[in-house]
């Protein structure tokens, strides 16, 4: 689970609401999870196309070409092709839509090519904007979650992008879920509890975590599973890892925050911030990407220095040491979130589509996309 499949969960949802008949192709499961999977989400079907595990990365499956995709496409006969992850299958989905006429709609929601420079590809950066631009091109709209990402489309020389912002579930992350029990388990001396919640991947700078974990007066407190977990379970023994939590689990543990933490430098967006915000926990992240969007200094949040971890514990001691000030910031999250619930965000997206068929999309939906979300 990341915030692409999350995203994606969200629209199937929001447009079976509304009436409209949806496929999904995705990158079929590994072995362990092929029991668990589910062949149906929402009322749309789900394919399964031939995958490989990501080297160092088993959990997370990348899609291989897959001759059966511009039958299966033709077949459905789709008014739209939604792309949600346009890099491998979702660009040899493009190039099908492409050739069979159809208008796509692609969602840029992962920054590769700084994930490229996290690993050590640094010289891959260009080859990899160029790949994307090529893609995105084939679009009739491009849909970025933050200004950062429009912006870096558009100098990457794609066009026709739009902001579309990600929604977040207001009754599922909510100050009501705060769990005075957990919070006794986990800060039995009245701590505060400094969380970062996500996947423990290199790409999310989750080392950073080590600056903060023994500012006094705190606990610092880790959801989530993957490959840097046991290193970080070894860097920092003292900070309570929960594991890959979910439904009632996930909502208490982000709302028994007191400060939610993030590290990575490449979010797109940050869907794991906002649900904090949501929860009414003010965020601590880094002055990049998405968590520009997400994060309004001083109100909401607070950001430090990419990389940075001197920058990034005076934050969290800053807000630690102001308990009124961290009060009034996480009511202030709560509130900025208020119009970005899902139902919302799918209206909104239902408003692109129609632009790309010409107003013709079928079924009632609501309003158009506001003009303020073009650059």
């Amino acid at each position: 689970m990341d915030g692409v499949t999350n995203t994606v969960c969200r629209v199937l949802e929001h447009l079976r609401a509304e009436g409209h008949e949806a496929l999904v192709v995705a990158p079929s499961p590994g072995p362990r999870a092929v029991a668990h999977a589910p062949r149906v989400y929402a009322g749309a079907p789900v394919l399964w196309a031939p995958s490989a595990p990501l080297p160092g990365y088993p959990q997370f499956r990348f899609a291989t070409p897959w001759p059966s995709l511009t039958p299966t496409l033709r077949a459905f006969a789709p008014d739209v092709v939604h792309l949600a992850a346009p890099a491998g299958l979702g660009a040899q989905a493009a190039y099908a839509a492409h050739r069979l006429e159809v208008p796509s709609v692609a969602v840029y929601q992962t920054d590769l090519a700084g994930f490229a420079r996290r690993y050590g590809l640094a010289a891959l950066d260009r080859s990899i904007w160029r790949w994307l631009a090529t893609v995105h091109r084939l679009a009739a709209r491009t849909l970025a979650p933050s200004w950062d990402a429009v912006d870096a489309l558009l100098g990457a020389g794609v066009h026709r992008v739009a902001r579309w912002r990600r929604g977040v579930d207001l009754d599922r992350f909510n100050p009501a879920h705060r769990d005075d029990g957990l919070r006794a388990r986990l800060a039995p001396g009245g701590e505060v509890l400094v969380g970062y919640v996500g996947r423990l991947a290199r790409e999310k700078g989750v080392e950073l975590l080590d600056a903060v974990a023994d500012v006094p007066g705190t606990r610092l407190v880790v959801v989530g599973d993957g490959p840097e977990r046991a290193r970080l379970e070894r860097m920092i023994p003292g900070a309570a890892f929960l594991g890959f939590q979910a439904g009632q689990g996930l909502s208490a543990a982000v709302a028994s925050l007191d400060v939610f933490v993030h590290t990575g430098r490449y979010e797109t967006f940050c869907q794991a911030a906002q649900e904090a915000k949501a929860s009414g926990v003010p965020v601590v992240g880094p002055a990049a990407g998405g968590l520009l969007d997400v994060v309004e200094h001083g109100r909401t949040g607070l950001h430090f220095r990419p990389g940075d971890p001197v920058a990034l514990r005076a934050e969290i001691v800053r807000l630690v040491e102001d308990g009124p000030g961290r009060a009034a910031m996480g009511e202030l999250a709560r509130a900025s979130v208020a119009d970005c619930g899902w139902r919302a965000i799918g209206d909104e997206l239902l408003g692109h589509y129609r632009d790309v068929l010409g107003g013709n999309l079928r079924a009632h939906a609501g309003a158009d996309a506001g003009a303020d979300a073009w650059r």
